[in-house]
Parts: structure tokens; C-alpha cells; sequence
């Protein structure tokens, strides 16, 4: 079986939601530094529901001022990225087991919205 670190980033057919160690978080953000990737880093240490789930991503993404701040918003959001200018995107989720901990409900509904983005990255042919 391959490792996720062997997977070529800039392949748009490898997009996907992966569950990672912290060290393969460091690992990973050390080789998109060859790669033509925006690499967005998201520390989730103390996100406990989807309100500070969605700050954090705001303050990470910056998501523009018409952000929402619901849900649908949220997808519609990841799904575009316009405003961060790159040929493609490294999110790179830490420590989001203090949000699945704290409210799986939440947790699993944004696992459902990152895995859309990303297939819909894929289908662009977006990495």
C-alpha cells in the first residue's frame, strides 16, 4: 500500500480528504513547498463548535466579506477560492479531533463539505 506521502500533489486526480498523523501534516506542507499549491494551514486546537469552526476558516482562508457564515456558505467557499489566486490548494486541517471530540454532529458535517470540495476540485481539474 502506498503511503499518502507518495501521492503527487499536483494531480488533480488524487484530491481527496485524508486523515493524517501531525507528522505527516509537516511532512506534507514540506513537499507542496515544490509544488505550484497554495498551502492554507488551519489549527483547529480549540474549536469546539461549528461558530468557532467557521472563524477559524475565515481567519485562515479569508474568506471574503460576503461570507455568510453558515453551512452553505462554507461549501460554496471552499469549492471557489478565487480569491486566494493559486493553480491549487493544500488545506491542511490540524487538530480537528477537538471539534469531532467536542460535537461530531458538526465534525462529520464538515468532513461531507470538505469531500464535496474536493471532488469538485477534481472534476475541474483543479490539485
Amino acid at each position: 500500500m502506498n503511503s499518502l506521502l507518495d501521492i503527487d500533489l499536483n494531480d488533480a486526480a488524487t484530491n481527496g480528504v485524508f486523515f493524517v498523523t501531525q507528522d505527516d501534516i509537516a511532512a506534507l506542507s514540506r513537499t507542496a513547498q515544490s509544488t505550484s499549491l497554495r498551502t492554507l494551514p488551519v489549527d483547529l486546537h480549540d474549536c469546539t463548535d461549528k461558530a468557532s469552526l467557521l472563524r477559524h476558516l475565515d481567519d485562515a482562508l479569508h474568506f471574503p466579506t460576503t461570507f455568510g457564515g453558515n453551512w452553505d456558505a462554507l461549501s460554496d467557499s471552499l469549492r471557489d477560492l478565487s480569491w486566494l489566486h493559486a493553480k491549487g490548494y493544500l488545506l491542511l486541517i490540524m487538530h480537528a479531533e477537538t471539534l469531532r471530540d467536542a460535537d461530531e454532529a458538526e465534525f462529520d458535517i464538515f468532513m461531507d463539505i470538505l469531500d464535496e470540495a474536493a471532488e469538485s476540485w477534481r472534476a475541474s481539474g483543479v490539485p
